[in-house]
């Protein structure tokens, strides 16, 4: 598993959270680590769960054209009457799923896919927004022919992906998986840490855009001691073919522009609290929390962080009338890595209380 302050870093860099001290300079050696692909977590003794990141994903998938020059990876496998659709968190490819989706394919067909600007998918056009996210995704479902309603799983960032899909697109979605929910509007329960949040944006994003720059002039290769911190070492969980494909697609400017894009929207989304007109009727949703997210922090401050996060998901939560929210022990903010069979079991269940019966998917009737 990942240790916590590793994690921890992470998040303060990704999804908007800092901790006091000496941030940015390792907080920039962390996002270096990420950006390489470099995700470590424990796996279950279980055998069938993977333990390295197959070889596969050091190609595309199915490449799908969602717009003219335009497509996306898509990545798919089992079958099943449900499918379940996987959204990643900030920066994350398919790679993130590469020990739940074998899971699920057991019994369902799940699919994952790169959005725009990350892995093999097509950069899109600025702002990489929510909006931008959305409107991605409906085109990857009606050109992919991807059968709804779908079950959607969303990691971090991803869960909010899903959630303004399933608002927009109610009837595309049968129910919701939700990975660890980010805290928003932490200001109104942690001001001293949103402030210095604040303080921190600036010199994160100059950061970026000195990688996009040295990325502009092909430089990231092999980097001069000033761009070293944008590149990393190989991902231990990666064999050569995957760590090269990772590398390939980092190097390239519109990585570093959907990145910076994608973290400055972050501000914006996790700034303001869970929309009080958000309402997703009697769709069943599960929440997923991570019970080491935070576990590095001091505890006053871990106590703090949490509390926030926990408001969060109460309100996430109070959305839809058919909701539960389970604590996932041993871990991080990625449960999808550190506990993949958890997430499974959630998915089965959701499942269950989405199935269409026999005899109503045969007759049409309700």
């Amino acid at each position: 598993m990942r240790t916590h302050a590793r994690q921890l870093a992470e998040l303060r860099l990704i999804e908007g959270t800092a901790l006091k001290g000496n941030r940015l300079k390792a907080g920039c050696a962390v996002l270096g680590m990420v950006l390489a692909g470099g995700v470590q977590a424990g796996g279950s003794a279980d055998i069938s769960v993977l333990q390295r990141i197959p070889d596969s994903y050091a190609q595309a998938g199915t490449l799908v054209t969602i717009a003219p020059g335009r497509k996306l990876n898509l990545r798919c496998e089992g079958h099943g009457e449900q499918t379940v659709l996987l959204e990643a968190g900030s920066r994350a490819d398919t790679t993130t799923w590469f020990r739940l989706q074998p899971l699920l394919a057991a019994s369902s067909k799940v699919c994952s896919y790169d959005r725009a600007g990350y892995g093999f998918s097509d950069e899109g056009p600025l702002p990489r927004n929510l909006d931008a996210d959305v409107a991605d995704l409906h085109a990857l479902i009606q050109q992919a022919d991807l059968h709804a309603p779908l079950v959607m799983v969303g990691h971090s960032r991803g869960s909010n992906i899903v959630r303004l899909y399933a608002d927009r697109y109610p009837a595309d979605v049968s129910g919701m998986v939700l990975i660890d929910p980010p805290a928003q509007d932490i200001a109104a329960v942690a001001p001293d840490w949103a402030k210095q949040e604040e303080e921190m944006s600036a010199q994160r994003f100059a950061f970026i855009s000195q990688c996009e720059a040295g990325a502009e002039k092909h430089q990231l290769a092999s980097p001069p001691p000033a761009l070293a911190r944008c590149v990393a070492g190989a991902n231990p969980l990666a064999g050569a073919k995957v760590n090269a494909a990772i590398a390939a697609y980092k190097y390239k400017p519109a990585f570093w522009r959907t990145l910076k894009s994608e973290l400055e929207d972050n501000v914006v989304v996790y700034r303001q609290p869970v929309a009080a007109t958000e309402t997703h009727g009697s769709t069943p949703m599960i929440v997923l929390t991570a019970a080491d997210t935070y576990a590095d922090a001091p505890a006053d401050i871990r106590k703090t962080l949490e509390a926030a996060r926990d408001k969060t998901q109460a309100q996430i939560l109070a959305t839809t009338t058919r909701h539960q929210r389970i604590v996932v022990d041993h871990a991080s903010h990625d449960i999808q890595l550190d506990q993949p069979q958890a997430v499974a079991s959630a998915v089965a269940a959701l499942m269950k209380q989405t199935a269409v019966p026999v005899q109503q998917a045969a007759t049409g009737m309700p």
